[in-house]
């Protein structure tokens, strides 16, 4: 991760677009557009209503194609979506949708390293095999869409700490580190396997295999 200390880069609000969730209950949420985005990628907020003078709950959701849209087994990213929404149904809060396929390394680099994932390589040195860095994101437009929104003092929904780390490092308030629940399969044992032993808190997956 590079220095964030001079980060983030000012954003402002574009839009904001009223939409149905089916995934959250049928809650109206709003979807939010942002200019100066540093990465110029077409990142969004979907903004489910909290209750005002509240900490939010927040999540920062990297763009998985095959396991959001298609429902792939290959990895927890789709059921994480369907978690992290139904929480907001409930309470309200702010799930940034990042576009951030594969890690930060794009869909077809993702695919290229699921032939060797298929090759009993896990997904972190199939990256390294490929050229590309075990996780290539930061989240400098994330922070800037939090800024943009108002939001400074969050609760943050996750099981990587470098989201945290970098979330702090920009100036942004966790006032709790929340975990999603471990959605393990036969089919996704491996690659979550990776994640707890690179650091992502799945304690229950820990305590399985210990």
């Amino acid at each position: 991760m590079n220095s964030l200390t001079a980060l983030p880069y000012p954003a402002s609000i574009r839009a904001r677009v009223p939409i149905t969730l089916d995934r959250a209950a049928g809650r109206t949420a709003e979807l939010v557009t942002f200019h100066h985005l540093r990465d110029d990628q077409e990142h969004i907020a979907c903004v489910l209503p909290y209750a005002p003078q509240t900490v939010p709950l927040v999540r920062l959701h990297s763009e998985c194609l095959t396991g959001d849209v298609f429902g792939s087994a290959r990895c927890d990213c789709g059921p994480q979506l369907d978690e992290a929404l139904t929480d907001m149904a409930d309470e309200g809060g702010v799930l940034l949708y990042l576009r951030q396929e594969g890690r930060g390394i794009g869909l077809y680099n993702k695919l290229d390293t699921y032939v060797l994932q298929d090759q009993d390589i896990d997904t972190f040195h199939a990256n390294r095999i490929i050229g590309r860095g075990e996780d290539e994101r930061d989240y400098r437009a994330a922070a800037a869409m939090l800024r943009a929104l108002g939001l400074t003092r969050i609760r943050l929904l996750t099981n990587n700490p470098d989201k945290v780390a970098q979330l702090r490092e920009l100036g942004i308030r966790i006032d709790a580190v929340l975990p999603t629940a471990v959605h393990l399969t036969d089919e996704n044992a491996r690659y979550l396997s990776a994640k707890a032993n690179s650091g992502h808190t799945l304690a229950l997956l820990k305590e399985a295999s210990a």
